[in-house]
């Protein structure tokens, strides 16, 4: 029964490190590619795609986020006296956590799984292999526009979210809270610097990229056979949260 028990964690790692090894190389592949002169249509062929698509759903999260964190804390910073801090305390955590992470998280399961399906479906009907043929390379035409796409896209919904989550908040703090509409800009512009911005943004940037990148890689690797499509998107959303939250807890330790 241990033994057994061993076997399994064993097999489980050496998956996972093999995975990781893969990613790794596709990732060595990408750059060199990037010495190439970028497919300009392609990438904004790209955006259009994925970011357009998405801005609805930013929106309603982001929205919805920044008026349940205010409903949560403004009573009790006014309880002690403290709502002249309101304003910024929302805009820092929309800016610096939660509007690149909720971005991030929101891209893993459209955006990723669309890029996943996309291409899986694409070697599934062989469409892979004649690129081969052609002597055109999969990573060069499939992952690098969507990879530079990505990392323009998403520090772009998070902008978008950021301004959503603090109107949010704005709209309860003000009609509901009853907190003045100048001390909660004053907050704003008393607590908030560029960095809480900006640093959210490099966040939102490598998300972007592992999104791509991982859904790609994904969709390259998927099973043969339609069910292979479902289990590489599958994969492809699980593992870019879990990278997004990991990466989200080091590049934090880094900017701050």
């Amino acid at each position: 029964m241990v033994t057994r028990f061993l076997e399994l964690i064993g097999g489980f790692i050496i998956r996972r490190c093999e995975d990781f090894g893969k990613i790794a190389l596709v990732y060595i592949d990408t750059i060199k590619q990037l010495r190439h002169k970028p497919r300009f249509r392609h990438i904004i062929a790209q955006m259009a795609h994925l970011g357009a698509d998405s801005l609805l759903i930013v929106s309603s999260t982001l929205l919805f986020t920044g008026i349940v964190f205010t409903l949560q804390t403004a009573d009790q910073f006014i309880k002690f006296g403290a709502e002249s801090t309101v304003g910024g305390i929302i805009a820092i955590a929309i800016g610096r956590e939660l509007g690149p992470v909720l971005v991030g998280v929101v891209c893993a399961g459209r955006v990723g799984a669309a890029i996943t399906a996309e291409i899986s479906t694409m070697k599934v009907t062989e469409q892979i292999d004649a690129l081969k043929v052609m002597a055109v390379s999969p990573v060069d035409y499939l992952i690098v526009p969507r990879m530079l796409a990505c990392m323009i896209v998403v520090p772009i919904l998070t902008i978008f979210g950021d301004v959503i989550g603090v109107f949010g908040g704005y709209l309860v703090a003000v009609y509901y809270s009853h907190i003045s509409h100048y001390v909660f800009i004053q907050s704003i512009q008393s607590f908030a610097v560029t960095l809480d911005l900006t640093g959210g943004l490099i966040k939102a940037s490598f998300f972007g990229n592992v999104i791509a990148v991982l859904g790609c890689y994904y969709g390259l690797h998927c099973p043969d056979g339609a069910e292979g499509v479902g289990i590489a998107t599958t994969k492809t959303v699980v593992s870019s949260i879990i990278v997004i939250f990991i990466l989200n807890a080091i590049l934090t330790f880094i900017i701050w």
